[in-house]
């Protein structure tokens, strides 16, 4: 007879974990009690947990990230995977974190939670946690990714696009993973076996702005934002509508960055560096989409994004460029 897989639960709080107050849901819920209320988990792993945190994703700040990433480091060695119980409001963004922050993981790190306490009669909680520990405790699963209504997503690729529906979150640009029925894992897409060891990171740099583009965005709006900020991600729907840069750029000192989303071509990446690069002295390059879909892999260095700079493609961790950018924002926070 098969071992149990050994699963540790870290606890932050959220939906999941809250009860009613007189100021609405506040998370009172033990880790222990989450464990009380699926007792048919016992049939798939053995589960510890640890109360992480205890508060509403929306008041989630990456200093909590730090904490997640520093909690799963040291228990790392000791189980064979980990569920995070979280609200939804900020999931997403601690999904797309952790997957930067944690890399080569074999060992799956699952983040879940619920649009309903627990507690409730009529609640997508119980079913989220169990479909989260089935899948936690499976051979084939490694890396980061959210567990939610039945599906497994990338976690560089959720996003909440419901606020009431079961079906919160989806896959952007990339499909789901897997799906989860009647106890069955459905696998859309085969994991890699990753090549390196397990990396931890614990420093985040959060003196960096993500904007997006909207029509009429005023240049002085760019200078404001440079005062206690190192770094602007521009972030567009597709590198085709880069605005006049000679207008938009030129009046900010700082580090200035172009992401866009979607399949990119070498012909809309020309195009926006010749808008870009001759107004603003401090551009380094775009970060773009490449993934391909007749693969995946957790490992967000590996797949997800480029750093394209004049000398052509590279990879954002480790290339040239992105050593040039590491080094001009340490020069600025001195």
């Amino acid at each position: 007879m098969q071992q149990k897989k050994r699963i540790l639960l870290l606890a932050t709080g959220g939906t999941i974990a809250s009860r009613k107050s007189d100021n609405g849901l506040k998370p009172q819920i033990t880790p222990e009690e989450l464990i009380e209320y699926i007792p048919q988990v016992k049939e798939i792993c053995d589960v510890e947990a640890v109360q992480l945190l205890n508060l509403d994703s929306t008041n989630m700040e990456p200093s909590h990230w730090k904490l997640m990433v520093h909690a799963i480091w040291e228990h790392y060695d000791d189980f064979d995977g980990f569920v995070i119980a979280h609200g939804t409001d900020t999931m997403a963004y601690t999904a797309a974190a952790l997957s930067y922050m944690v890399q080569n993981t074999k060992k799956p790190i699952v983040i879940t939670g619920a649009q309903k306490p627990i507690d409730l009669e009529i609640t997508d909680a119980k079913s989220n946690l169990i479909d989260s520990f089935l899948y936690a405790a499976d051979d084939r699963s490694q890396g980061v990714q959210i567990v939610f209504d039945g599906k497994v997503i990338a976690g560089t690729r959720a996003k909440k696009v419901r606020s009431k529906s079961y079906n919160a979150f989806s896959s952007i640009d990339y499909p789901s993973l897997a799906v989860i029925q009647d106890m069955n894992i459905m696998r859309y897409i085969p994991m890699l076996p990753y090549e390196e060891e397990v990396r931890f990171y614990e420093k985040l740099d959060e003196n960096v702005f993500l904007m997006k583009l909207i029509p009429g965005i005023r240049p002085k709006v760019l200078k404001s934002i440079f005062e206690n900020y190192d770094c602007i991600i521009f972030d567009f729907p597709s590198l085709t509508i880069v605005p006049d840069a000679q207008t938009l750029f030129p009046v900010v000192d700082g580090i200035i960055l172009l992401s866009a989303l979607g399949e990119t071509r070498k012909s809309q990446i020309k195009e926006a560096k010749f808008r870009v690069k001759p107004y603003h002295d401090k551009y380094y390059g775009m970060i773009v989409n490449k993934i391909p879909l007749d693969m995946y892999r957790s490992n967000a260095k590996d797949y997800d994004y480029y750093f394209i700079n004049q000398d052509g493609e590279q990879k954002l961790n480790g290339s040239p460029a992105h050593k040039k950018y590491m080094e001009e924002t340490e020069r600025r926070t001195k």
